[in-house]
């Protein structure tokens, strides 16, 4: 219950801190004249959509499963990771095109261009300060849209330090194409995390494996095990925060079925302990 309130209160910081990133970022954009900064106002209020997704998954995942959702609502999260990941994509892309646009156009900021370098200064101390109390509550939960969510801020973090730079050097050499050449730069990076972001919660979406790795793990914890004969048939999923593993272990046919019931749970128990939030189903055979 603790996380789940942990959680909670990670996805209303977000809202918070993105509101006040926009409105101070619009504010300074309309006074200094700067396109950049405006754009940046835009990959903002992307950042401020996400936050909204991000608290609505949290407190949905968070409900108990039902007889709408017997498999319970893990789902919500990887849905709203997903959307983020493009909302990200999305804010690379219209950077590019700010960017580009900036090579055939006149460009330039034409008055209070310190007031933009101050704006986005604070933008990038906040985001930061905020992304990564959300990485924490992200690794502490295991949750795919905080992390996500943390990822986009993350991502804004870079976009401002692109424009605070092209800002600061435009400053000193009157050269307004190195912000176009920095934001073109910062945009790259933005896309190749909300491509990855996307990859992964569409894959739990789609039930995509669970890791290798946490594979190799169960298959060493039922190898340990002496009085398990065998196993096949392991498969895993990922819903949300929650691992869903099936796996079939063979046992002596002599042995009762109170032990195997034990062996189980120790099973289970040791599964947990690696793994985390996992919700195991045990299928019993003898051994042939």
């Amino acid at each position: 219950m603790r996380l789940e309130t942990q959680k909670k209160f990670a996805a209303g910081l977000s809202i918070t801190s993105n509101t006040l990133v926009i409105i101070t970022k619009i504010i300074a954009g309309h006074i200094s004249g700067s396109i950049s900064i405006i754009s940046e106002a835009i990959h903002s209020l992307s950042d401020f959509l996400a936050s909204i997704l991000t608290f609505f998954a949290v407190t949905h995942s968070a409900e108990p499963a039902d007889k709408e959702h017997p498999f319970g609502h893990g789902k919500y999260e990887d849905m709203s990771g997903f959307i983020e990941g493009g909302l990200i994509i999305f804010a690379g892309f219209f950077i590019i095109y700010e960017a580009a646009s900036k090579f055939t156009s006149n460009y330039c900021i034409k008055t209070e261009s310190m007031l933009g370098i101050y704006v986005m200064g604070f933008a990038v101390i906040a985001n930061f300060l905020v992304s990564r109390y959300l990485f924490y509550v992200a690794k502490e939960s295991d949750s795919v849209s905080l992390r996500a969510d943390a990822e986009h801020l993350q991502t804004d973090i870079f976009s401002s330090l692109g424009v605070l730079l092209g800002l600061v050097l435009i400053k000193i050499t009157g050269l307004a194409v190195l912000d176009a050449i920095i934001a073109i730069i910062v945009a790259l990076i933005i896309l190749r995390t909300g491509f990855s972001i996307s990859k992964e919660t569409l894959n739990n979406l789609l039930d995509g494996s669970i890791p290798n790795h946490d594979i190799d793990i169960i298959e060493t914890i039922l190898k340990q095990n002496t009085v398990v004969k065998g196993f096949k048939n392991i498969k895993g999923r990922k819903a949300g925060q929650y691992k869903d593993i099936e796996l079939t272990l063979l046992f002596n046919p002599e042995m009762k079925l109170n032990c195997c019931h034990n062996i189980c749970d120790q099973i289970e128990s040791a599964v947990k302990e690696k793994l985390g939030n996992v919700n195991i189903t045990i299928h019993a055979e003898p051994e042939k």
